[in-house]
């Protein structure tokens, strides 16, 4: 059977740096962060100070307000990306289409504020005051359901739980329902709102989250003095589009995706396989669903988490991919500005690389001072990189052993 074509027909975000697509992407390409000290929670409760958090976003601007609180933010997040994402795609569902438009939104740890708030409720009042809608709240599809809801499309309706990659393998598994003819289009992505009192204590607890108290130079990624990840929250959801149905109705095309990995390390709940062996085999699994040679990309949107082991070994896994390539590409990690949103980070890192494609733009890794010796690629140090680019890879890497890459292609 051929392989049906896969364009990104829309864009939509909620991130630490912009509550848009547009804004958020000026603010990458420009180097500035969304990492500030904690102010969701009480930073002297917890040896992590800093996090990257939405800022000055109304959910009322795309939800009513009784409904609205019959969700969690997670899901709010999810609901405003898939909205600005449709709206963008300038993208019509109606009767006559939407059982061929499908949603798969993927979240992480879905409604742990939910869970936490009705908990407390429930310790303090009993069972008969914990609100009906905790477990619709709580459950990371919801933000699927819920989008599928609002805007009616009734196709295929999936969410995807794996963990750091969850965003990635949400918009692969998507494109594969559109490239084996399941679907026509595809609302789709990664949502997460973790800057809660246990998701923290949990991720301070197995030293995960940096302890560097500075919000301009807590997120490090490749830097020898990195010592752990920012917790960011947000979302990020693409329209995908079969391109003859995309050009039928005259859509504008960001970029095409060409590849999709999918691999499991089979070796620790949360430590990378030794020298990120899982990792390669899902960027070369990408490579080869595209047809293409290593020598071909151009540019990697890095997991890049700013944590020792991850940015040591997927530095490794480039270089056993792309051999004496590692070194002419180029490779950044925008968790430098965003912090890392977890099951959304892959789907607005996704954004970012189809941005790269059309625009021609590099996203910088800021913070890159002192270079750690065992990463010595080119991370766009700094400052964002003007070049002409035709493939971008993105990779996703999340506890549980799960790898994801995407691969988009510069459409002309």
């Amino acid at each position: 059977m051929e392989k049906r074509r896969v364009v990104i027909t829309g864009l939509g975000a909620v991130t630490p740096v912009g509550n848009d697509v547009e804004t958020s992407w000026n603010n990458i390409i420009q180097g500035k962060s969304g990492i500030g000290t904690l102010t969701r929670l009480n930073p002297d409760d917890f040896p992590a100070k800093v996090a990257a958090e939405v800022k000055d976003f109304n959910v009322e601007a795309y939800l009513d307000r009784k409904d609205a609180r019959k969700m969690d933010r997670f899901t709010h997040y999810a609901v405003a990306a898939a909205i600005m994402a449709v709206k963008d795609a300038n993208l019509i569902i109606n009767e006559e289409n939407s059982h061929r438009v499908g949603v798969w939104i993927g979240s992480g740890i879905g409604g742990m504020e939910t869970f936490e708030n009705q908990y407390d409720v429930f310790l303090k009042r009993g069972y008969r005051r914990v609100s009906p809608f905790f477990v619709p709240m709580m459950i990371p599809d919801m933000a699927t359901g819920q989008v599928s809801i609002i805007l009616g499309a009734r196709g295929v309706n999936s969410c995807t739980v794996t963990a750091c990659a969850t965003g990635t393998n949400s918009i692969g598994d998507a494109f594969k329902v559109i490239q084996r003819g399941d679907a026509d289009a595809m609302v789709t992505g990664g949502s997460e709102a973790p800057i809660t009192k246990m998701s923290l204590a949990g991720f301070c607890a197995n030293t995960a989250l940096s302890t560097n108290p500075d919000p301009n130079t807590a997120s490090r990624p490749f830097d020898k003095n990195r010592d752990g990840f920012v917790i960011g929250e947000g979302a990020g959801v693409v329209i995908l589009e079969e391109l003859n149905h995309a050009l039928k109705r005259g859509a504008k095309i960001y970029a095409e995706v060409v590849g999709y990995g999918s691999t499991g390390d089979a070796y620790h709940i949360t430590a990378p396989a030794p020298e990120g062996e899982g990792g390669a085999r899902a960027m070369k699994m990408a490579l080869d669903d595209a047809n293409i040679t290593p020598e071909e990309v151009d540019y990697i949107n890095a997991h890049g988490t700013s944590t020792d082991y991850n940015d040591k070994y997927e530095t490794a896994a480039i270089k056993a991919v792309f051999g004496e390539h590692a070194y002419k590409l180029a490779v950044s990690s925008t968790k430098s500005m965003t912090g890392h949103l977890l099951g959304a980070a892959g789907a607005v890192e996704a954004i970012f690389s189809a941005l790269s494609l059309k625009e021609g733009i590099l996203p910088p890794t800021v913070n890159l001072v002192d270079p750690d010796p065992d990463c010595d690629l080119d991370y766009v140090p700094n400052e964002a990189k003007k070049r002409s680019i035709t493939y971008a890879l993105s990779n996703s890497l999340g506890f549980g052993g799960h790898n994801a890459t995407l691969l988009f292609k510069k459409y002309e």
